[in-house]
């Protein structure tokens, strides 16, 4: 328990970190985009503040996923992470078809900007996202909220790059329609991801099995445990990021007559589990070979 809450604390402070620059980077690359007039800058921006949002909910949803479980909260609150990932996955869809309406609008008679400007704010931004990439990078393989907010910095960043490119396109050539085309390639970068978001957030609100997760592989183990005869009722799910949950019936055999023996299948079962499929918190329901009949049916 120790471990997990030193990791969680340092997920939030490295939330927090990002947060703030990327905070800075709104205001400048704002500030400029008002000044020069340029959509992608703006878009960018716009985009900017959509992930700060996103990277507040997430560093909300990581501190609030640690109060502790109630009688009418058995769980706790793990899943307000998945729902943050679901709310930044909404916004940047939404903020994706604002960016194409406005690009769109622009092709015909693109306005003339002050190139040098914007590639300063872009150069700066640039920075900031890589510094934010290295510092969510770990995180982003263990937890699904700072996953969304890895992904969202990542966003920030290809986003730059469309900027630098239409600014020194402007620059060298004054090819000024760059700029809206700078702006639409942003929104694409940006609505894969946040269809990706979402399909993960559904799974996981769906009760999808874990992905990677082999069922067939899973009951092998479990009937390869001496005593254990057969297994039925299998359900895994995710009950948030990197948190697998299982239930399960399992039948054992007539030998298997007294409490201390069902106690040492248990421990292999919790052991094997542990071990090979990361999944920590399981609920095993014993019973023996003739309650399959009288089960099923029940189950009619």
């Amino acid at each position: 328990m120790g471990h997990d809450h030193a990791h969680s604390t340092n997920h939030r402070g490295k939330l927090a970190t990002v947060l703030a620059m990327s905070l800075l980077v709104f205001v400048l690359q704002l500030v400029v985009g008002l000044m020069t007039g340029s959509l992608a800058l703006l878009s960018d921006a716009v985009h900017v503040l959509s992930d700060s949002a996103g990277l507040m909910m997430a560093l909300v949803a990581s501190m609030i996923a640690q109060v502790p479980s109630s009688n009418r909260r058995t769980f706790g609150l793990h899943r307000s992470e998945v729902l943050a990932a679901g709310a930044n996955g909404l916004m940047l869809l939404g903020m994706c078809i604002g960016i194409v309406i406005s690009a769109v609008g622009r092709l015909a008679d693109p306005p003339r900007i002050d190139a040098p400007l914007v590639l300063g704010a872009g150069i700066v931004g640039l920075a900031v996202n890589v510094i934010g990439l290295l510092l969510l990078r770990s995180g982003a393989a263990e937890n699904l909220n700072v996953k969304g907010a890895y992904m969202e910095v990542l966003g920030d960043a290809l986003g730059s790059v469309a900027v630098l490119v239409s600014a020194i396109a402007i620059l060298v050539g004054r090819w000024y329609i760059l700029d809206p085309i700078a702006s639409l390639v942003i929104a694409a970068l940006i609505l894969p991801r946040a269809m990706s978001l979402l399909r993960e957030v559904g799974e996981v609100l769906l009760q999808a099995s874990p992905r990677g997760m082999d069922l067939d592989e899973l009951r092998s183990h479990i009937t390869g445990v001496d005593g254990v005869v057969d297994i039925h009722d299998l359900h895994v799910w995710t009950l948030t990021s990197q948190l697998p949950v299982m239930s399960a019936h399992v039948v054992v055999g007539p030998d298997v007559t007294t409490m201390s023996h069902a106690h040492e299948i248990l421990d292999r079962l919790d052991e094997c589990l542990s071990t090979h499929f990361d999944i920590r918190h399981s609920t095993f329901q014993f019973e023996p070979v003739e309650h399959q009949e009288s089960e099923a049916k029940t189950h009619r």
